[in-house]
């Protein structure tokens, strides 16, 4: 699995760097490649809403009741129900779902291989942190894409932490999703978020428990052209 994202020319670059998203407004958060049969499509969509939109941070809000779009095998059966040894290689489609659980707000540094989600139990009671380690985003005029890299990080509230996934991690690798050299990379990174979370540095230092959305944001709802191929895309 290789990145498919391709970098704009300097001038457009630039200006797609400037053009900043303003709290309150809805955008797409997707993943796309690793798929079997959905090689360079979208199978994860999810509507956001945005928190902040700086040179340094995207943070992003995913609703409670979000209308998403999830990977499923093509006989409809959840990914996870389907055995370690063939879920990468059983065909998959897309279904639309909604995202039942408490919201997620996702925090993401320009350039960095990972973001970080915050999650509550109900009556916002924080949960824990989870790094999801990822290609880095490339934005474009709806939203960001991204493709997932199979191994994550919990972090707990006492700082303690864990890897997550790790099988799924080996067996994209047998399933060849992802070849060694990337492996590597994406095991790289995880210890690069590792330091980050040892250190407590930004975001996990700076509050983002305490936030709360704006009341008065609507769910963003899923547009039938959740897959659509941007025109253009920075990073």
């Amino acid at each position: 699995m290789t990145g498919t994202f391709r970098p704009a020319g300097g001038a457009e670059r630039g200006a797609a760097r400037a053009a900043r998203w303003a709290p309150g407004e809805q955008i797409l958060w997707r993943y796309r490649d690793n798929a079997p049969g959905l090689r360079g499509g979208v199978h994860i969509c999810r509507p956001v809403t945005v928190v902040r939109d700086t040179d340094e941070l995207l943070a992003v809000w995913m609703a409670p009741g979000t209308e998403c779009v999830k990977p499923v095998l093509a006989d409809g059966t959840p990914v996870h129900a389907e055995p370690l040894a063939t879920r990468y290689t059983a065909p998959w489609t897309t279904v639309r779902s909604r995202w039942f659980g408490t919201g997620v707000l996702k925090l993401a540094r320009p350039g960095d291989p990972f973001s970080v989600w915050l999650f509550w139990e109900r009556g916002w009671r924080f949960k824990n942190w989870y790094v999801n380690l990822e290609e880095p985003r490339a934005r474009w005029a709806g939203g960001v894409d991204s493709e997932d890299h199979f191994l994550d990080i919990a972090v707990h509230p006492d700082r303690s932490w864990t890897w997550l996934d790790e099988d799924e991690f080996a067996q994209a690798q047998r399933a060849g999703l992802m070849d060694r050299a990337q492996a590597r990379r994406v095991r790289d990174a995880g210890r690069a978020a590792v330091e980050l979370i040892g250190s407590w540095g930004p975001p996990f230092s700076d509050g983002w428990q305490d936030w709360r959305p704006d009341p008065a944001w609507t769910v963003p709802a899923l547009p039938e052209d959740w897959d659509r191929t941007p025109a253009h895309m920075t990073s």
